[in-house]
């Protein structure tokens, strides 16, 4: 008998050799029917799993987890590739992964899907779900695993297959005729599927090289209830409507070009002065906690980044730049490297720390070139970074001083109340993955603890989440469509100063390393964007609004009036336009709205005789009608104080 350790930590006694789905049916019922995989020890496997030792159980549904979710999507995945099977024998089979949202499958077929395709291959799944076929797990050697590929001419799984080391045996899964290598977890039948719906279709580079070929990448989603796909359809509309990409685009805030090159977004008058204002903002709040702006090249010498550990680690994310004069360099995939040798340029006292550096600068990673879009994922990240050189006593302020930072600026942006915190440690199992000796790390994560404990973060240990010299507190948000970003950061680092061998001399006169503290705010300025331009649905606050007024004269007679208003705003620092089209007021009032323009001001006779202005405001509409001084008396308290 071996002992089960249970999610609510009772304990079950069974025998060895159980599966998991035999003890979830010992527990209920309800539960068997509803399972999807099991967590044991903090790895995920299949109901079909058998336990041959003591071990913490956690049987996982749809509803309890994104494991559960991602076994039932993944299972659904196989059930598509199934159908395009039937219908279309002779398509390749690629990959078909579970992904947070659902899933997708990539096909080797001459000709796109059409929508009749689809519509057809939906179908095709709601018969397979109804044969419910039972799903069975096989290993095979490796030599057996490419015979069995060979014969069904399935050459992405040869090639996969053949990229997985000799002596590894390698797991197949079986649905009636259809057979697919997988690793799982499955569900124990087609038949636990109940509503699917294939949502859209792409093109998609095999392996996400764009030298490979050309596949037809289809995505898809299943719930166990009809209600919840027809929820998940709504929420999939309301996506659409705050993609960042289409808002980016209608407010004409940046754009791409195929010259240029993709993943190298190119930022519009309107763009900018929405990364200018967070670039101010945030500037300003770090400098009242002691950090100094400071300016780096993109370019290095790629031994920096030998020494730092960055080129061992993120090696195939490296630009290289060489010239036909022998210059070899590299484009600086972070900024750290040359914080430290701006420390080192001068000596340091031990009275002089903490020296705080803060930059916003461009950073270059060599994503893989299918994976790039919109401004979620570029090559050319616009990063905001900070660092902190400090002695070991200071280590703790500085941290607090960085999270207080944190803080207030994601409540400002109404982002603070749907957060959580996670501490990022080592992969205990795996420490050749880290740089740095142990007790290092032990004392960092020691401290992040206490921080966490000391300022109520209730952070939540994840391990295997930390950064290449240290353990992190990473601040965890929900966006308005429900979905969990990280931006902000702060990173305890004892390693990367004596790689660089920096040092200050204490009050003994002897030679002491310091601490270096990273931090990121705003992280990318290219997420934040995408963020924020969804969060708010492009209706920014006016503080931040690349315009923040739109002047609407009435007629041509008016225009000498809405100049002198114009001058006037302008002269107070506010961002305005003046929209002299001949134009109706009404036509000209509904594509500001659709700018997203925070007030517009609407001016005819009335208002030119009584030195006032008609003020509709983008989210309450009309507001009144106001003396133009009081109206740019109110919109500056309004800015100043960041609403």
């Amino acid at each position: 008998m071996i002992k089960i350790v249970l999610k609510d930590d009772s304990v079950m006694e069974v025998e060895k050799g159980t599966a998991i789905i035999d003890v979830a049916k010992k527990i209920s019922e309800g539960l068997a029917r509803n399972a999807c995989c099991a967590t044991v020890d903090s790895e995920v496997k299949d109901l079909r799993y058998e336990l041959n030792k003591d071990c913490k159980l956690t049987i996982e549904t749809f509803d309890s987890s994104l494991d559960g979710k991602k076994a039932y999507w993944h299972t659904t995945s196989h059930i598509m590739a199934q159908a395009i099977k039937r219908l279309f024998p002779k398509v390749k089979l690629a990959i078909g992964p579970a992904i947070d949202n659902g899933f997708y499958y990539d096909f080797d077929i001459v000709k796109a899907f059409s929508d009749e395709d689809k519509e057809k291959i939906e179908n095709e799944m709601k018969k397979i779900i109804k044969e419910d076929l039972p799903i069975e797990k096989f290993v095979l050697s490796k030599a057996e695993a490419i015979k069995i590929m060979q014969e069904k001419e399935e050459k992405y799984k040869v090639e996969l297959i053949e990229n997985l080391s000799d002596d590894v045996e390698i797991s197949f899964y079986k649905q009636g005729e259809f057979i697919d290598l997988c690793a799982g977890p499955h569900l124990l039948s087609t038949g636990k599927v109940k509503a699917v719906k294939i949502l859209s279709s792409s093109s998609a580079y095999w392996r996400g090289d764009e030298n490979r070929e050309v596949l037809q990448r289809i995505y898809g989603i299943s719930f166990p209830k009809a209600s919840m796909l027809e929820e998940h359809l709504k929420f999939l509309e309301e996506a659409k409507e705050r993609d960042h990409r289409k808002i980016g685009k209608e407010l004409d805030l940046f754009c791409f070009s195929d010259y240029v090159g993709g993943g190298l977004p190119l930022y519009t008058p309107k763009g900018t002065i929405v990364k200018d204002t967070l670039q101010k903002e945030i500037e300003k709040i770090c400098r009242s906690y002691g950090f100094q702006k400071v300016s780096c090249p993109s370019l290095a010498n790629i031994s920096l980044f030998e020494t730092s550990g960055h080129a061992q680690k993120f090696n195939d994310e490296l630009f290289r730049v060489n010239s036909p004069k022998g210059h070899e360099f590299v484009l600086k995939p972070v900024q750290c490297p040359h914080h430290t040798q701006i420390y080192a340029s001068k000596m340091r006292s031990y009275k002089d720390l903490p020296i705080r550096y803060m930059e916003s600068d461009k950073q270059y990673r060599a994503e893989l070139q299918g994976s790039v879009g919109g401004l979620s994922r570029v090559y050319a990240i616009t990063i905001e970074d900070g660092h902190s050189f400090c002695r070991i006593d200071q280590v703790k302020d500085e941290i607090i001083n960085m999270c207080n930072i944190i803080r207030d600026f994601y409540t400002r942006m109404g982002l603070w109340e749907n957060h959580w915190v996670s501490l990022s440690v080592r992969d205990y199992d795996h420490p050749e993955k880290y740089i740095g000796n142990k007790e290092d790390w032990d004392l960092c994560e020691k401290m992040l603890q206490e921080i966490s404990d000391e300022l109520k973060l209730d952070a939540k240990r994840c391990e295997g989440e930390a950064a290449l010299y240290g353990p992190k507190l990473d601040f965890m948000f929900t966006d308005a469509l429900g979905r969990e970003v990280q931006i902000p950061t702060v990173q305890v680092d004892f390693s990367t100063p004596k790689r660089f061998g920096l040092y200050y001399i204490d009050q003994n006169g002897e030679k002491q390393t310091p601490v270096m503290v990273h931090r990121a705010i705003l992280g990318s300025y290219e997420r934040f964007i995408a963020l924020i331009l969804e969060q708010f649905k492009g209706a920014l606050p006016t503080w931040l609004s690349p315009v923040q007024v739109k002047i609407l004269p009435i007629s041509d007679n008016h225009l000498e009036y809405a100049n002198k208003i114009k001058k006037a705003i302008e002269s107070e620092d506010i961002r305005v336009e003046l929209d002299d089209r001949q134009e109706k007021t009404g036509y000209k009032i509904r594509e500001a709205q659709m700018q997203k323009i925070p007030y517009m001001l609407v001016v005819g006779d009335k208002e030119v005789e009584a030195n006032s202005v008609s003020v509709r405001s983008r989210d309450n509409g009309d507001i009144g009608v106001y003396k133009v001084d009081e109206f740019i008396e109110n919109i500056k308290k309004e800015i100043s104080n960041k609403n």
